[in-house]
Order: structure tokens, then sequence, then C-alpha cells
């Protein structure tokens, strides 16, 4: 950082303790009109010194500050779906990053209900709820330093999930069960001094996911793109560049997942399944689709939304091993997971067919209250392949009904849980009118562990 920036971590203390003061309740008070200072770390910080670990320890429910000048805020406020940044500062156990990059995130479902725009299907306008998803940037103007090993951290609102368990628990089932997922926990986050309320804390996909997840960690992450277009051709080289999250400034080639869709794309059904073999991990990907779709993951890959006349998935990554050259798919975004178990489904997100199945062969028809219209994935050529594996499918499902989804195991973590985070659900529902009561959270975990049992018996 520059010099012009730099200021002592001394000068900021006394600055930031004269800024502070009580207001007549006792409550204290902080002034944001204030200038982010640059603080640099003398080395011996936690953050620099722990691992992720810390971050994502299960047992712990963490509190973490974000102090953000008013006018900033305001500029956030005016527009959250615009999603740009803004400087201001992370406090956590003791130590101050400042500056960090600061702003809203989310995609439609994060924003409904929550902007003054009249639209859902296209947010927009200022904000209206108290919380909403938010991105800290910590490799803020190139950093060197990480945050316990991390670059970025992501706060999700959970406003559609009254439960606040979908995402914790989908992606724990995804890692119980072998298959690299994001880790989850609770975090409480303050806002200017202000409790902001509960949230699911989930770790970004990036390169620091990937070298904790994989031993050949050098290779590429694309987000979002499939490697088979609706026509089911492979995209031009320069698309699957667009959807590049890694090596970006490493002169580029998709020739990895571009040559798996050709290949794909050429192949005959008798040579389908050996091409996945070769460059997919089996076990590992019929895994994923058995956890996916016993907790109706609905809104992931497995849902190819028509419009138009294409049709396409999303929330997942992709992973390239440059070594073995082995793909491995990577489930994102699970807020809307356990919604379309049983009765009550969400109006968006059902899928029509159970894993292998074809509906108006092939056409692309409306399904739900809504009528969304779908296409079946099994239509997609790479979808229909995995289903040539249905055995190994069954199976998989067996293994993971009496294991990571067993009854006994998911109630008692569900549980614990729970008592993790009742006191931090009571406290934001006291000081927000728009914050779960208690009464109603609970409400909605017992129905969760209700559609859980439905899922094992249906």
């Amino acid at each position: 950082m520059s010099s012009i920036r730099f200021i002592t971590l001394g000068l900021f203390v006394l600055l930031f303790i004269s800024s502070c003061k009580k207001s007549p309740t006792g409550v204290e008070e902080f002034n944001t009109n204030f200038i982010v200072p640059a603080i640099s770390p003398s080395g011996s910080e936690s953050y620099i010194n722990g691992g992720s670990d810390i971050i994502f320890d299960q047992e712990t429910l963490h509190t973490f500050e974000l102090l953000i000048p008013e006018d900033a805020l305001a500029f956030l406020d005016s527009d959250p779906t615009a999603e740009e940044y803004v400087e201001g500062m992370l406090i956590f156990d003791g130590d101050t990053l400042s500056p960090v990059g600061i702003r809203y995130k989310g995609s439609i479902g994060a924003f409904v209900g929550c902007v003054s725009g009249s639209d859902f299907t296209n947010p927009s306008g200022r904000k209206t709820c108290t919380k909403l998803s938010m991105k800290v940037k910590v490799d803020w103007e190139e950093r060197d330093e990480k945050f316990y090993g991390l670059k970025k951290l992501q706060f999700h609102s959970q406003n559609l999930d009254d439960s606040k368990m979908h995402e914790r628990l989908g992606y724990w089932l995804f890692r119980e069960m072998g298959v690299p997922a994001p880790r989850s926990v609770h975090a409480k986050l303050m806002i200017n001094k202000k409790f902001s309320g509960l949230y699911a804390l989930t770790e970004q996909i990036d390169n620091r996911f990937i070298k904790h997840n994989y031993e050949d960690d050098e290779g590429n992450l694309y987000k979002e793109i499939w490697p088979l277009s609706s026509l089911g051709s492979p995209f031009p080289e320069q698309s699957y560049l667009t959807a590049l999250e890694t090596n970006k400034k490493n002169n580029p080639s998709a020739t990895i997942i571009r040559n798996f869709a050709e290949q794909i794309y050429q192949a005959t059904p008798s040579e389908l399944s050996s091409i996945i073999q070769q460059s997919m991990n089996i076990d590992e990907i019929m895994m994923l689709i058995a956890v996916d779709r016993t907790i109706r993951n609905d809104d992931g890959p497995f849902h190819w939304y028509c419009n138009f006349g294409f049709c396409s998935n999303h929330n997942y990554y992709w992973y390239e091993e440059p070594t073995s050259k082995k793909l491995h798919l990577i489930p994102w975004d699970l807020d809307n997971a356990f919604e379309n178990i049983g009765v009550n489904s969400n109006p968006v997100t059902p899928i029509a067919d159970s894993f292998g199945e074809i509906t108006n062969d092939c056409k692309p028809f409306g399904f739900g209250p809504w009528g969304i219209v779908q296409r079946s994935a099994t239509c997609d050529k790479l979808i229909g392949g995995w289903a040539i594996f249905m055995d190994d499918y069954h199976k998989k499902i067996a293994d993971f009904k009496i294991g990571a989804f067993s009854e006994p195991q998911v109630t008692q973590l569900l549980d614990k849980w729970s008592s993790q985070i009742r006191s931090a659900t009571i406290e934001a529902s006291e000081l927000h009118d728009d914050a779960i009561s208690l009464r109603d959270w609970e409400n909605a975990v017992s129905v969760l562990k209700e559609k859980l049992q439905y899922a094992r018996e249906n």
C-alpha cells in the first residue's frame, strides 16, 4: 500500500475510540462519518497465521464486524443489485483489516422482496430489507495477506429460508459423502456497531477452495457454463474462457473442457459411458447426483429453464485437473434445496422428472404452480450419459440414506445447530421487524425435519 494511505495502528485506535460513545441508553454508538484507514499488519495477527478451518469451525458461532462510511453505505443501499464495491473495514477476533471491499451480492432470489422495484424477475431499486447477502473482498487493492487463508467472505442472508439451515446442511451432506463442496457455517454480522442478523457464511469457490480440495490444484475453474449448449454442441472456446474463474492472467486455454464436450458430442451411445469414465470420477459424480436429487436441489444443474427456445441450467462450477484431465462438477447456491420435498413446493423451481426420466419427448413444457417452462435434464447428452450408470446411482442413494442422511445423524446435527443459533435468532427478532420470530423459526426447523424424513421414505 502507498505511504500516503498508511496509518499506524496506534493512531487508528485513538481515532476509533474517540469516534465511539455511549448513548443515553448505554448502547454504543458509532460515528459513521469517517475515512477508511489503511492499516499495515505487523505479521503477528491471527488472521495471517491461522487457517480457514478456524472460520468454518462447525462448533463455533463467530461474530464479524463491518464498518462502512455513511455515504458509502448509502450508496450500496441505493441500488444493491448493482453489486458495486465500496471501501470499509473488517473486524474479527481483535484484528482489523482495512481497507477491504464490501458489496451486496446475489441473483434474483437473493433480492426477492428486498428491493423497491416491482418486478421480482428483474430486481432493482433501493434496499428495503434489514439483511441482504454481502461479499467482503479481503484481497482489496491486491492485498497480499489472506484472511485465515481466504481472499473473500460471503455472508448469505437466508431471507427465503425460514429454517436458516438449507445451505449449511446441504453443503455438509455433500462433503460428508465425499463430494467437494463449499464449507458453510452460521455467523453473526455487525454493521456499523448494529446487529444486522444471522447469516450463512459460505465458502467462496475460487483458487483457495481448489487448493483446499484437490491435490492437482493448478487447473481451470469455470462458473455456470455447461460443456454442451442446449442445442447439444460444444460452445466456442471463448465462451468457456468468459466463464473462467482462475488462471485468467496465464494465457488460458479451455482445451480440456472443450475437448471433453466435443467427445461427448461426437460419441455414439455405445461410446458414451467409456468417455465419461475416462474424464470423470464416476463414484464422485454419481454421489453428487444422489445427494442432489435426494435433497431436491431443484434450482441447480438438473433444472433446465427454457426461454425463447433456449434452455440452460445454473448454480454450479466445473473444475478440471490439468494432469489427469479429469472434470469435477461442484454444487453451488443451495438456499432453495429441500423445498420441493413433499408438499408446499417452491412455485418456480420444481423439476418434473426423476433422474434419468424424459418428459414431452425433450421438447420444453410448463410445470409447477406457475407453469415455468423447463426441459428434461436427461435430454442433455452428458446427463443422459450419467443416467447409464443408474445402478451406481441407486447404490449411492442407499449409501447416503444409511450414512450422512440417516435420521439420527441429521436430527442430532440440526438440534446442535439450532442450539448454536437460537440466541442470535431471538436477538434479531427483537431488533428487526422483518426478522423471523422464534416461534416461526422453530416451526420451520420442524417442517424441515419432516421433509427430510419424507425424502428418506420416498
